[in-house]
């Protein structure tokens, strides 16, 4: 499941004309969860965020329009970071690659997993 699910997003992201850009609240939910144990690496934290990097992702950095935007979203969701990725997505009309099912109940361009 895991691979299948990495090859649809690789054939996403690699369409033509498409930028490939990580949410900084993306970093920042990732080192959460690493520092309270949820969510254990096979290498430090920089040299994850180095890969990221070296792959050639941009970089969403948080701007104060993605927190208007991630304000304005109705509380069908009340995950924090699930809501800034969706209110930058809706901001910058980009689309967001998930397998979160709850992603449905927004406005927002989704490529499933």
């Amino acid at each position: 499941m895991i691979r299948h699910c990495q090859k649809q997003a690789e054939r996403a992201i690699r369409s033509e004309g498409n930028e490939a850009w990580v949410s900084i609240a993306s970093f920042w939910e990732i080192g959460l969860k690493h520092s309270i144990g949820k969510l254990p690496l096979k290498m430090s934290l920089d040299a994850f965020f180095r890969t990221i990097i070296d792959a050639h992702f941009l970089v969403l950095p948080l701007d104060p329009a993605h927190i208007v935007a991630a304000s304005g979203l109705p509380l069908h969701h009340r995950d924090p970071f699930d809501r800034m990725l969706i209110g930058q997505a809706k901001h910058e009309h980009m689309s967001v690659i998930t397998v979160d099912q709850q992603f449905n109940a927004y406005a927002v361009d989704l490529v499933r997993l």
